[in-house]
């Protein structure tokens, strides 16, 4: 859909202005309350200039010259990992390529940079022992990954918008030499998951009654500690979860990547980063926010840190597009009794560990020793 002002004027000759402002707000309120799509950090509009067996010359573009590892995903099923940036010129960049023996690319084709450098489940991608299994919600069996491990806590992995079960994907490994068990989790309205009443997102608002279902499930097969980790509006969810669920006293701490605190801000910034114009995305955000029934003050009050009551690692990059830093900074500041804060600059919403895997590791394994 192309948008403009032509739209606004066509749409308001025929139903009137304010009949208009509805329409269209609805509309673009589509783009943040259905779940599903690219995840965010995702770029296309790139090609392939050359290839070697360990490098590949790519269109230059901002997010083509980011330092960490990436992926580069074409076709049906073409997918290759890339490392470090090897040079550039005016119009291209070369990097290094970390896939073994992977098929590549050929000359000319249309590829798209993902942060998804693992594809598959945990032992197709890791060679990680693991079990399918559903978390018992009020909608319905949620599927469920579980990685078994020898000692508490058990790690309760909820992911972002546009991503899934295996975004913990690389993080298992640290896990699996900790011992611990982890609980990957899909929720309402993903896919082969049972959709919410009215089958749109809430930003969190329903959506951690079914991490508080995952932390009664890990409470029942043995856990007596549970670590929250999440990833944007699924970092929300377990923020929500540490103060509002009834087994909150298990939680024994969160790992908050990318956490949306924002929501009037984050939901305009999507719209806007799929082309709607700013007049338009506002009207979206506040469609969304009313089609979603979200109370911008639970987002007010989580921003304050008011609530947090375990050790939370916070983990934001001041170039997100999607998620503003500032209200994380503020919770930062607020709350450095329990809270330690790292920034990763120069990535994108959710893809912090792809900018920097060792310092992400390295801060993720620090955090998480004193709560074994």
């Amino acid at each position: 859909m192309r948008w403009g002002k032509a739209a606004v004027v066509v749409t308001a000759s025929a139903v009137g202005a304010g009949a208009a402002a509805l329409v269209v707000g609805r509309v673009v309120s589509e783009i943040s309350v259905r779940s599903g799509g690219a995840a965010p950090a995702s770029v296309g509009g790139l090609r392939v200039h050359s290839v070697a067996a360990d490098r590949v010359e790519l269109t230059r573009a901002p997010e083509t010259e980011r330092p960490g590892v990436w992926a580069l995903e074409w076709g049906a099923d073409g997918h290759l990992v890339l490392g470090d940036l090897l040079s550039t010129t005016a119009q291209t960049v070369v990097r290094a390529i970390r896939s073994e023996g992977a098929t590549l690319p050929k000359p000319g084709e249309k590829v798209v940079l993902t942060p998804w450098v693992l594809r598959g489940d945990p032992r197709s991608a890791l060679g990680l022992e693991f079990s399918e299994t559903a978390v018992a919600t009020e909608l319905g069996a949620m599927p469920a990954w579980y990685l078994p491990g020898l000692r508490d806590p058990w790690v309760i992995a909820v992911h972002g918008t546009g991503a899934d079960r295996g975004q913990v994907l690389p993080l298992l490994p640290m896990f699996e030499r900790f011992k611990l068990p982890v609980l990957s989790v899909s929720y309402r309205n993903d896919p082969g998951a049972p959709p919410s009443p009215d089958g749109i997102g809430h930003f969190g608002e329903t959506e951690w009654r079914d991490v508080e279902a995952a932390i009664r499930l890990a409470v029942d097969s043995g856990a007596s500690r549970v670590l929250l980790l999440g990833w944007g509006v699924g970092a929300t969810m377990a923020l929500q979860a540490a103060e509002r669920s009834a087994w909150r006293e298990v939680i024994r701490g969160l790992v908050l990547d990318s956490p949306v605190l924002d929501f009037r801000t984050s939901v305009r910034r999507q719209a806007t980063r799929r082309g709607v114009p700013h007049a338009l995305a506002e009207l979206g955000a506040r469609a969304a926010e009313g089609r979603a029934g979200v109370d911008t003050t639970t987002f007010a009050h989580l921003a304050s840190g008011d609530g947090l009551q375990v050790p939370a690692l916070v983990l934001h990059s001041p170039d997100d597009t999607i998620a503003p830093i500032e209200p994380v900074r503020r919770l930062a500041s607020r709350r450095d009794d329990l809270v330690l804060f790292r920034e990763f600059p120069g990535t994108e919403h959710e893809a912090l560990w792809n900018a920097d895997p060792h310092a992400y590791e390295d801060i993720l394994r620090r955090f998480v020793t004193p709560l074994l």
